[in-house]
């Protein structure tokens, strides 16, 4: 049953020629574009507002940055799991309500300045709620995505709305600093509460798409079918989060400015490799095309640590970025094609936690490296790390996926 309505839409699919993934899959990169600025707005001014408008320390600027982050990865399966089973539009909606919710926690803390504690613990719960809002909102996204267009275009399906995340993260750090600078955290709290409401206008039109019907696998065997894509993930993922982490704090200690460059770059690189790229992992293969682009990868990584200006080092960052941009979508097409058909939603939650788990956990490790050899070691252990990737693509390549065992 499963199989014959997976025929059916790739029989679809093919009918309505390549134009049609690109025509398909724009609204929902809207929807992912204008739903994740409220996480963007967050990320230069969460920091300022707990740090200096409730005067707590360091450590509760960890823990409030840190908790949307712990929210998104616990939150993973179940979000696909229901994308799954209620449909992944229902997903969309859920999140998008979720978010506006906690966007109204983060006002209803601010009546609360007074006892920084109160206030604090209540901002606390607003961040979590974001941060489960995240992974149904991402995880719909990509099962709307592949159940439109199909898994033969899952590549495209991961880079295009990946790269639509992206850019609303990037876009919306000015503007969440232009908003503190107008109306301080009450102005980034009530954008997060209308963003994500009038984000719901913009979805309500899309025509849903059912979920496929048949009997649910386990998680168990669904993580099965994702791990080794998603370890490999993982490890290409240290990249980003050395670039994210260390970058702007290398080009401090060295005196190169700047400090948003190397960020800029690969951002900028990741953008365009994805909009002129985004279909070789679905004509060539996933694995070929990740075990390549981790190559670039980890050369960027190197040439940062070896950079002797900042023009080389945002070469490097560049190149860091043009790489990473195919690893992901690539390996999780290795990761779609690996997983049953009615779980697709389950199997796109569970690989992109890999990635939380690189960002939650690698980024930490980084800074220990940093602290006993310095910043620009960190760049080096990043590039032996990704090479990790380019081994299991390897593996990948030499072991088919079920389905190319079935043909």
């Amino acid at each position: 049953m499963v199989e014959g309505q997976d025929e059916e839409h790739e029989r679809l699919h093919r009918a309505t020629g390549e134009i049609r993934p690109v025509t398909a899959l724009l609204p929902i990169m809207a929807v992912v574009l204008i739903a994740f600025l409220i996480i963007g707005l967050a990320l230069p001014v969460l920091p300022l507002h707990v740090h200096q408008g409730l005067g707590l320390g360091t450590f509760m600027v960890g823990l409030v940055a840190g908790s949307q982050f712990a929210a998104s990865l616990i939150s993973r399966v179940w979000s696909g799991h229901y994308a799954d089973t209620r449909g992944a539009k229902r997903a969309v909606v859920a999140g998008l309500l979720t978010a506006a919710v906690a966007g109204l926690l983060y006002l209803l803390s601010l009546r609360f300045v007074g006892a920084p504690l109160v206030s604090v613990t209540i901002l606390l719960l607003g961040r979590a709620l974001l941060g489960a809002a995240e992974s149904f909102i991402i995880t719909g996204a990509f099962s709307w995505g592949l159940a439109l267009v199909g898994p033969k275009n899952a590549g495209r399906v991961i880079a295009w709305v990946g790269m639509a995340m992206f850019a609303s993260l990037a876009l919306g750090a000015p503007i969440g600093t232009t908003l503190y600078a107008m109306g301080g955290f009450a102005a980034v709290a009530l954008a997060t509460t209308l963003v994500p409401l009038m984000t719901i206008l913009l979805v309500a039109p899309l025509p849903p798409v059912a979920p496929q019907r048949g009997a649910r696998p386990t998680l168990i065997k669904v993580a099965g079918a994702v791990w080794m894509p998603g370890l490999a993930a993982a490890f290409s993922s240290v990249g980003l989060g050395a670039i994210i982490a260390f970058s702007s704090l290398l080009f401090v200690e060295r005196g190169w400015s700047p400090v948003w460059l190397p960020f800029s770059a690969f951002a900028v690189s990741l953008v365009a490799a994805r909009m002129a790229f985004g279909h070789l992992p679905d004509k060539l293969g996933g694995a070929r095309v990740a075990l390549l682009f981790v190559l670039i990868e980890a050369a960027g990584l190197a040439l940062i640590w070896m950079a002797p200006g900042r023009i080389s080092a945002a070469v490097g960052a560049g190149l860091t970025g043009f790489g990473y941009s195919l690893v992901y979508p690539g390996l999780g097409v290795e990761a779609v094609r690996r997983a049953p058909p009615q779980s697709r939603g389950l199997a796109m939650g569970a690989y992109t936690a890999f990635l939380d788990v690189a960002l939650g956990f690698g980024s930490p490790a980084l800074g220990l490296v940093a602290g006993w050899t310095g910043l620009g070691s960190v760049f080096l252990a990043g590039a032996i790390l990704v090479l990790g990737a380019a081994l299991i693509a390897a593996w990948l390549l030499r072991v088919p996926s079920p389905k190319e065992k079935q043909s």
